[in-house]
């Protein structure tokens, strides 16, 4: 399957964070996704989370990239560089009119879901990537790692995170992955 990869060097500092979101948005524009979908205001709010938590838990610099499926001919596939890159899409249940984002980070240090407090101002990222990925996990990379969600743009399916977090069942901790391929319990 061909994509369209785009990526951007994310310093550590919070900062970044607007920053990722505005590149990420100007990246959305040639992608196929229009300004005023649903999709691009729930990719935007997982990129936030992520390059948040890269930036605030690991003091490192990160690369976050977004990865989209590939126009049909005559559709253009402008947006940033990119190109045919194999095998980005190999987590079961993800398909075509998948939208990866991937943020890669120095930090060997496994992320690990919190649970926040009704008080807390903080520790809800990797929950609210929960409730909104139809797949997410991370796994190692060199000697840090590269943690990822994906989002289905195929209408009419709610995803099983979306369901579950509808029924107000406590995020489960087990669904963080150290494998693309491994399958959602």
């Amino acid at each position: 399957m061909q994509v369209l990869q785009v990526q951007m060097e994310v310093r550590p500092d919070p900062a970044e964070v607007s920053r990722a979101r505005r590149w990420a948005r100007s990246r959305l524009v040639g992608s196929g996704i229009e300004a005023d979908e649903p999709v691009a205001e729930t990719l935007i709010l997982l990129i936030s989370e992520l390059v948040t938590n890269a930036v605030v838990h690991t003091g490192c610099p990160a690369v976050l990239r977004m990865l989209f499926p590939a126009q049909s001919p005559g559709g253009g596939s402008g947006g940033g560089a990119g190109g045919g890159v194999p095998g980005p899409f190999t987590s079961r249940g993800a398909g075509v009119g998948t939208v990866r984002v991937e943020v890669a980070d120095a930090s060997d240090r496994a992320p690990r879901q919190r649970c926040a407090d009704e008080g807390d101002t903080h520790g809800r990222g990797l929950e609210l990537v929960d409730g909104l990925a139809d797949r997410w996990g991370w796994q190692p990379e060199g000697s840090g790692k590269r943690i990822w969600c994906e989002i289905d743009r195929a209408k009419g399916e709610e995803p099983l995170s979306r369901t579950r977090a509808a029924s107000h069942a406590p995020p489960h901790l087990g669904r963080i992955r150290q494998s693309p391929d491994q399958v959602l319990t």
